[in-house]
């Protein structure tokens, strides 16, 4: 069996520390110590003990990027399905690791803001594709576009907490039928289909809008952990 890399022997040190001491207790020089090694060694790795935490933010967000900008007009929602589904795949593999992750910041507050912050980024990436996808500039467009991305994440999130808190034991098939239901709700030309036989169709007038709205304010307040 290979030996664990600094990088991982520093995450599980940490996350060991956080449980035994709490977060705000624990110092970047304990976490080395515990690791068994050394100051610029867990700097070369992480700039900081919260980092430890949320260590792969940018990198999703570029694989993200990545998987729109291979995308045509027509494949567009495909696209933005796949890009939920990478994410889902990266906290699966990490396992129990996403599952300390939840736990902790479920009670540390400025890690909950932090998660928060990084939700807006996704949100806001997922926004500007689907705004361009519609090239439409009217006002009302970009309020479809926020709704859309919005609910994108949170189709994922609820999802993924279904998950973290162990009551799925298929949550890629589940995330794949929730995204289902969003893109039903995007707005196209007409209705084509798009992956995995999800049929598409336009919001008709400003009460399609409003009857969105409860249930996506009920996944976004049920937590971000996107």
């Amino acid at each position: 069996m290979s030996k664990p890399s600094a990088r991982s022997r520093l995450a599980d040190s940490a996350f060991a520390l956080f449980d035994e001491r709490g977060y705000e207790q624990t110092t970047v020089d304990d976490i080395a110590e515990r690791a068994g090694l050394g100051r610029t060694t867990f700097f070369r790795h992480y700039r900081s003990k919260e980092d430890v935490i949320f260590p792969d933010h940018d990198r999703l967000l570029d694989l993200i990027r990545d998987r729109l900008a291979t995308s045509s007009h027509s494949t567009a929602l495909v696209a933005v399905s796949d890009a939920v589904r990478l994410v889902l795949l990266h906290y699966l593999d990490e396992g129990d690791l996403a599952r300390r992750r939840y736990m902790l910041t479920s009670k540390v507050a400025a890690l909950r803001d932090r998660e928060i912050a990084s939700v807006a980024r996704y949100q806001r990436l997922f926004r500007e594709f689907i705004g361009d996808w519609m090239g439409d500039e009217a006002k009302s467009a970009s309020l479809r576009a926020e709704l859309m991305s919005a609910a994108v994440v949170a189709a994922h999130n609820h999802v993924l907490r279904r998950w973290l808190r162990g009551e799925t034991t298929d949550p890629v098939g589940e995330v794949d039928e929730a995204m289902r239901d969003v893109l039903a709700l995007f707005p196209t030309g007409g209705s084509p289909t798009s992956g995995a036989g999800t049929t598409v169709v336009a919001f008709r007038t400003g009460q399609d809008i409003d009857a969105l709205l409860p249930s996506l304010r009920r996944l976004v307040e049920g937590g971000a952990e996107y």
